[in-house]
């Protein structure tokens, strides 16, 4: 059964795609840019994957967008026009090398490794090309893949178009139009020049050159063109697509020279890395490569599916611009005290690394993007650590989105919570300026060697994450992703993988170290291992009365009062309940009453100070544990004794004062005999 709110989005994914794919294809209208159609695209798809049931006749997936404009001349084609699923990933690109195998392997094909042919997608505008006794006769649009736009006339304007090919032949061929960049910006130092609006892209303007009905427009542009495929010849078909390049060249077409024969899937994922450096730094816009089976023979029995060849791919590079879902906006509070909104989103991979986080800047920009919690958002990223939402999609808006609303108060900033507006700006602040600071030094001992011990996350990082508004509360460190991080002054993609690793490996941890980190009042590291002896869940912990912390040794009632008042605050309460839905809490010390009152110093509590030259302190901590004894931070009546070492401090003489036995080293040792 699928929900009414799966169904819901489908329904409004469907709906929206199909808008944005008609103004794109039909008018070269670009509402939204082409990458976040393929995100939207891509999600349309995985819920059809999940949920085959959903699948309309008319989703996006299931056919070839596109009808001819009513001012051209239609055509129908020969040779049905397809287009290519679209892949995001090496992961992706592995599937479908994995599903052609299988494919194969069902038909009687046993090959272990196939090879495919990878050439650059060039991000220009398709066009079909039929020559008959070798002169060109038709050049038309794909359309919707079976009834396109005669733009014979514009085509031919193009001086990488022969009007005649080497020999005559029946042929149709398929190609790219394509405008340089050098070619674009002319174009638009031109239209500055008349005061026109620019050009946002080569590919609009190719798209735009060819259907204009005045010829001359089309010749003014220098457009060029690239031809990548054979439809149909009436001599003998090339037995391989590496072989059918070749073949275009003889007959006299242009063709990219940036082809690779690729031996296995890795070699199409090397071929796509190289690329995906280059990017758009070379004459013409890609925007990823297409592979094919090189085999024909291999090709006619993969086939088609419904709308799509089983034998070729198209592997998008990482897009700069994504949609993706508004989860919630909390607060980052800055060291001079400024406050800033930031988006936390679903997971999404954008540039090529998966984010998770979003800055909203200030309270006018999220009333000038009305973005709510719930809602579908454009994400792009240029460089930047945190991306920007650029554009909410309010068509897939449910009704269920919560409009935010900007408060008075915040627990982040500390005291009562106040917040002001800076005069004459858009920024709000905490009135308690001093709250960062104290942020800060919590998160230093959250991620510190006594607390979890994050390897790698120390006080330069903490400060860094916190400035870029990544992290707000302890939870918001598990959240984070490599792309969240990569692109921080010191991080590339290695060093913010590590990063996410060493905070991934402290998702399991100890209590007294979690308990530790929390900064409790007046809670220090021996404070937190008492509580951890005698309690055996952080919910535990939670829940004990003041009296019942009271009872413990070495736990007095300045420092009761504290923690219960603390486990009392029902900000702290939800982050506890945060923090043990994503955290594995274990308790090695925690030993029952019956199992402490059994042990030889099961009652007693000591305290450490001096150098210990027989091992660490928190070596002799461990022991005095093992035996049942509490280990505490301070003096009291309650105290059984102080242990001494060299050059002891300030707890010697409270316990001079209080009359507390004092142990020597060597007086310590006899204990565990």
């Amino acid at each position: 059964m699928v929900s009414q709110e799966i169904r819901a989005r489908y329904d409004k994914l469907k709906e929206t795609i199909n808008h944005y794919r008609m103004q794109y294809h039909v008018y070269d209208r670009e509402e939204i840019p082409e990458s976040a159609r393929d995100s939207l695209m891509h999600e349309l798809a995985e819920l059809e994957r999940q949920h085959p049931e959903l699948i309309a006749p008319d989703s996006p997936t299931q056919r070839v967008a596109g009808v001819p404009l009513p001012q051209f001349k239609k055509v129908k084609h020969e040779v049905a026009q397809w287009s290519f699923n679209d892949v995001f990933s090496p992961e992706e690109v592995r599937d479908f090398d994995t599903r052609t195998k299988r494919f194969l392997k069902e038909h009687g094909i046993h090959d272990q490794t196939i090879d495919y042919v990878c050439e650059l997608k060039i991000d220009g505008l398709k066009i079909v090309f039929t020559y008959e006794k070798g002169v060109l006769t038709t050049a038309a649009t794909r359309g919707d893949g079976v009834i396109g736009e005669d733009v014979t006339h514009n085509v031919r304007t193009i001086e990488a178009v022969p009007l005649s090919l080497s020999r005559p032949i029946d042929i149709t061929v398929e190609g790219e139009v394509w405008m340089s960049t050098k070619n674009l910006d002319a174009l638009n130092k031109e239209q500055e020049r008349l005061g026109k609006p620019l050009y946002a892209n080569p590919r609009n303007v190719a798209a735009g050159s060819i259907r204009q009905l005045d010829p001359k427009i089309a010749a003014a542009r220098k457009l060029d063109v690239f031809i990548y495929d054979v439809a149909q010849t009436s001599e003998q078909f090339p037995k391989t697509q590496w072989e059918e390049l070749e073949y275009l060249r003889e007959l006299g077409f242009k063709v990219n020279h940036n082809a690779e024969l690729a031996h296995g899937v890795e070699d199409v994922i090397a071929f796509w890395e190289k690329w995906k450096k280059r990017g758009r730094h070379q004459e013409y816009w890609i925007d990823g490569i297409v592979l094919k089976v090189n085999e024909k023979k291999f090709e006619d029995v993969l086939g088609y599916t419904g709308k799509a060849p089983r034998f070729a791919v198209a592997f998008k590079f990482p897009a700069q611009q994504v949609t993706t879902l508004v989860e919630d906006i909390v607060f980052q509070v800055g060291r001079t005290g400024v406050i800033t909104p930031v988006a936390h989103l679903r997971p999404v991979s954008v540039a090529g690394t998966t984010v998770s986080r979003a800055t909203l800047h200030n309270e006018d920009e999220i009333t000038r993007l009305d973005v709510r919690i719930g809602d579908t958002v454009i994400l792009q990223k240029a460089g930047d650590v945190i991306p920007d939402i650029v554009q909410v999609l309010t068509d897939l808006r449910t009704g269920k989105e919560k409009k935010f609303v900007w408060p008075t108060r915040i627990a982040e900033c500390g005291g009562d919570g106040r917040i002001e507006r800076v005069p004459g700006q858009a920024a709000w602040r905490c009135v308690d300026i001093d709250s960062f600071a104290v942020l800060r030094r919590k998160f230093h001992l959250f991620v510190g060697r006594s607390a979890l011990d994050i390897v790698g996350c120390g006080k330069k990082t903490i400060d860094q994450l916190l400035e870029e508004g990544l992290i707000q509360n302890f939870d918001d460190l598990f959240t984070l992703t490599q792309g969240d991080v990569e692109g921080l002054p010191g991080f590339a993609e290695v060093s913010a993988q590590k990063l996410i690793d060493a905070i991934d490996r402290a998702r399991t941890t100890q209590l007294s170290r979690l308990i530790t980190g929390l900064s409790i009042p007046h809670v220090g590291e021996e404070t937190a291992n008492l509580l951890a002896q005698h309690f055996k869940t952080l919910g535990d912990v939670e829940s004990a009365t003041e009296e019942k912390l009271n009872d413990i040794g070495g736990i007095g009632d300045i420092v009761s009062a504290a923690i219960a008042a603390w486990f009392r605050n029902k900000d702290n309460r939800a982050l506890i309940g945060r923090l043990q839905k994503i955290l594995t809490i274990k308790n090695d010390v925690y030993r029952s009453s019956a199992a402490r009152e059994v042990l030889p110093l099961a009652g007693q509590t000591f305290v450490l100070t001096g150098t210990l030259s027989s091992m660490s302190r928190d070596e002799a901590k461990e022991k005095l544990r093992a035996l049942g004894a509490d280990v505490s931070s301070s003096v009291s009546k309650k105290t059984t004794a102080v242990i001494a070492g060299e050059n002891p401090g300030s707890k010697f003489a409270d316990a001079q004062k209080l009359g507390v036995a004092i142990l020597s080293e060597k007086g310590f040792l006899a204990l565990f005999k």
